[in-house]
């Protein structure tokens, strides 16, 4: 147990350093110094973990809000997904990415900040089970905070999620 408590400690502060305004973000300039990655690795890295990705359209261009595109998406974001992949044992479903159409601002999908999962119960328990409910966003989206700092926003047909690291990768 004493690890275990260790190990939530150091999980609490590597949180409030990767959270926004702290620490390693502490500007947007050090926000857009995120490692980008290509559609082709993000798409090979979550195969090699088991997940899956749709979109509307069937296709993956950045520029067309339809599709679901990984272009420029932020290295540590793909690995956030299999964090929680590998540590949810649950399916996970990606619907959105960095194509257009989505808010902007600086930690956005178009910024490689966020990815979107489709809705299903596992993970639902998972978020609201072992997350901390940090409240209603500005939108009415309740939103859980994980133990390293990530948001994970109900968007009532799926989970937005902010990812400022890897999740503990």
């Amino acid at each position: 147990m004493r690890i275990r408590s260790a190990l939530s400690a150091i999980a609490l502060v590597l949180g409030a350093l990767f959270a926004p305004g702290f620490g390693v973000f502490s500007s947007a300039a050090d926000a857009q110094a995120a490692t980008k990655i290509s559609h082709a690795t993000a798409t090979s890295m979550f195969s090699s973990s088991g997940i899956t990705w749709s979109s509307s359209g069937g296709c993956s261009n950045r520029n067309n809000p339809t599709c679901t595109s990984f272009d420029q998406l932020n290295l540590d974001t793909a690995k956030g997904a299999q964090t929680l992949r590998s540590a949810t044992g649950c399916g996970l479903n990606i619907t959105g990415g960095t194509e257009t159409g989505h808010a902007g601002g600086t930690y956005s999908h178009w910024n490689g900040y966020k990815l979107d999962f489709g809705k299903s119960t596992c993970v639902t328990n998972y978020i609201k089970n072992t997350f901390t409910y940090i409240g209603v966003r500005g939108d009415g989206a309740p939103q859980w905070k994980s133990g390293s700092g990530n948001i994970y926003a109900d968007e009532g047909n799926h989970w937005d999620v902010t990812y400022y690291n890897c999740g503990g990768c």
